[in-house]
């Protein structure tokens, strides 16, 4: 379907508007509405412990399937639907966790489902894009993409370690993503990429430092499984990954540590602990898993906020490294360069 660039823009505003607004205006209510209700978890990072309400996940499915719905209606393209449907699976994953203690294998295992819907309705390529050009992988993908969806999925779960970091990254690293998708992907997948970028954004004001909702796990497995299948869907597989470098290492310093699949929450010994000027420093036990936010402290204890910035400074330097590798994979996309 031709579109012409007046209209891409006027969609764009509107689903982006859409899903901002619905974020931004509910966020309070639901506020309210889990107080009242009790549902809170303590900020361990906090002097006070401050309870803080929990989860933000229904607000947000909610603010990106209601423009990602508007976008379908406006551009009627399959693939919208399947990446919605990955992300509401992966929603309803993230909540079961939220409400029951599931097992660590629980997301892994049950992200798979939320992969199906890509390889379904057909939102995949047969190539994988790769820096210096492509590889033709059509059967191999299907299983690739039904690991890829978890991996993004509970990498994106692990480094929800301090007020904002999560939603502040995803949104760092959803900029090259985007630019990505724009050349090598297709406008109708950049447009819902827009919708999640906005929706993220207004989450973020009410989750950076001091927040006042977190996400919880249905929240950061929608936000990472959806940032995985735009990935997909963009032709933008490593570009995702290397915007995501400082997660992803987080991730297999965490697995490489424990030797197996467990929730955080399972772990006995702290990889941080709190000195008395309530300042975070590094555990010297030596059982404690290994993290990013281990090695950050290595050198000296920070305050909460002090390591929020120093993890954003990552993810901006990954996503320069992100943007680099733009240039490069369009310099031999499309400037007849043969290897």
């Amino acid at each position: 379907m031709s579109t012409d660039i007046t209209t891409i823009i006027i969609y764009g505003i509107i689903v982006s508007a859409v899903s901002f607004l619905l974020v931004y205006l509910l966020t309070p209510l639901t506020i309210r509405i889990l107080l009242r209700n009790g549902n809170t978890v303590q900020d361990y990072h906090k002097l006070n412990r401050p309870c803080i309400p929990r989860p933000a996940g229904p607000i947000l499915l909610l603010g990106i399937v209601a423009s990602g719905m508007l976008l379908y209606m406006l551009l009627p393209d399959i693939k919208i639907i399947a990446i919605l449907l990955t992300t509401i699976i992966a929603f309803v994953v993230g909540y079961i966790d939220d409400i029951r203690v599931m097992p660590g294998w629980f997301k892994p295992v049950a992200l798979i489902g939320a992969g199906i819907p890509l390889v379904l309705l057909g939102a995949h390529s047969e190539h994988l894009n790769l820096i210096f050009g492509n590889s033709f992988i059509p059967i191999l993908y299907i299983p690739l993409i039904l690991l890829i969806i978890p991996i993004v999925g509970n990498t994106i779960n692990s480094i929800d370690v301090f007020n904002g970091v999560v939603t502040g990254f995803l949104l760092i690293a959803m900029i090259p993503l985007l630019f990505s998708i724009a050349i090598f992907g297709s406008i109708d997948v950049f447009l819902i990429g827009l919708i999640l970028f906005f929706g993220t954004l207004a989450l973020y004001k009410f989750h950076r430092f001091p927040s006042k909702i977190f996400p919880g796990d249905s929240g950061t497995l929608l936000l990472g499984s959806m940032y995985g299948a735009l990935s997909i869907a963009g032709n933008s597989e490593i570009i995702g990954v290397i915007a995501l470098l400082p997660a992803v290492m987080n991730s297999f310093l965490f697995l490489s540590s424990v030797k197996k699949i467990v929730e955080h929450r399972e772990i006995k010994t702290r990889p941080v602990t709190i000195d008395k000027n309530f300042k975070l420093k590094a555990s010297a036990d030596k059982n404690a898993p290994s993290t990013l936010v281990r090695i950050i402290l290595a050198k000296e204890p920070l305050s909460e906020y002090d390591i929020i910035k120093k993890i954003f400074k990552l993810a901006v330097f990954s996503s320069i490294l992100a943007f680099i590798s733009i240039i490069l994979q369009y310099y031999f996309t499309f400037g007849n360069i043969s290897i």
